[in-house]
């Protein structure tokens, strides 16, 4: 048999309707039923009986349907192996992405990505890390990255590390959050970075600030600092190429030591045997280096 006959009777089996097989298949249900009688002429016997409900399948037809499924299944199967053995990239690499981390370092990732596997395509989220592990366990992506320690059983690969900084137009020291009048411009986050930030500051400070504002947005939170409305904490990835009128003053820990936040790549084991991830992975490692 041909492989479309092979096709043509598997789904026959699994709908035992006409009407539905057609729609599968976008054939019209007459030239659907023809075909079925050339097939079964070419086997010499009868595969399926024809009901007021649908369609049964003969001692006979039993046999010719397994037939079919493995022949359906071998050729899968025959596919699979020559598209892993194809240079090309093709499919969809799906990612959730912190929204820092996709405004500030992704980019030129993808960018080298894209140059250099135009046939792949590029599906792209970006969210607090509350949502992309739920993208990930729900199976809408292939890989996710987050910024802090994730708590993840999978794969995890770590991306990169970056430092804190007190960002102001103004502002030298530390301790000259003490005199002034500014406030302190925090952004909503979902991760443990507030929590690091709430540390560092009961460590210096013993008290709460003078005033503050929140906003939405990190890039927000940067803007306003850049200037001049307040002082703000911020990590490096959002500082490359930042003016040098800007002071920023880089944040320590109880033992004197750089607080640094870290970025990690997470998935499953079956998303990282895909084509397009495996490439992924190839381009971000050059990005490590």
């Amino acid at each position: 048999m041909l492989f479309s006959e092979s096709q043509l009777l598997t789904v026959l089996a699994e709908e035992m309707n006409m009407r539905k097989a057609a729609e599968r298949l976008f054939v019209s249900q007459p030239a659907l039923s023809q075909r079925l009688q050339t097939i079964e002429k070419g086997w010499g016997t009868k595969i399926f009986n024809r009901t007021t409900k649908g369609l049964t399948l003969t001692p006979a037809g039993e046999m010719i349907i397994q037939y079919s499924k493995e022949v359906v299944e071998k050729r899968e199967k025959v596919v699979e192996n020559i598209q892993s053995l194809e240079s090309e990239v093709h499919g969809t690499l799906k990612i959730a992405c912190a929204s820092i981390v996709g405004q500030n370092w992704l980019p030129q990732v993808l960018k080298r990505f894209v140059e250099r596997y135009p046939h792949a395509k590029i599906s792209l989220m970006t969210g607090w890390s509350s949502e992309i592990s739920k993208a990930l366990y729900e199976g809408e992506v292939h890989i996710g990255i987050i910024r802090g320690t994730p708590d993840w059983k999978g794969r995890k690969i770590h991306l990169f590390e970056d430092s804190l900084f007190l960002v102001d137009r103004e502002i030298k020291y530390v301790y000259e959050i003490l005199t002034t009048d500014k406030p302190f411009i925090q952004f909503k986050s979902d991760s443990t970075y507030f929590q690091e930030i709430q540390e560092w500051w009961h460590r210096q400070f013993q008290g709460a600030p003078k005033q503050s504002i929140v906003v939405d947005q990190i890039e927000t939170c940067r803007q306003m600092a850049f200037n001049g409305i307040g002082y703000a904490i911020l990590p490096e990835i959002t500082l490359n190429g930042t003016s040098s009128e800007v002071y920023k003053i880089p944040l320590l820990d109880q033992d004197q030591h750089p607080l640094r936040r870290d970025t990690w790549l997470l998935g499953y084991d079956s998303a990282f045997e895909l084509r397009q991830v495996q490439a992924f992975i190839e381009v971000i490692e050059e990005f490590k280096q």
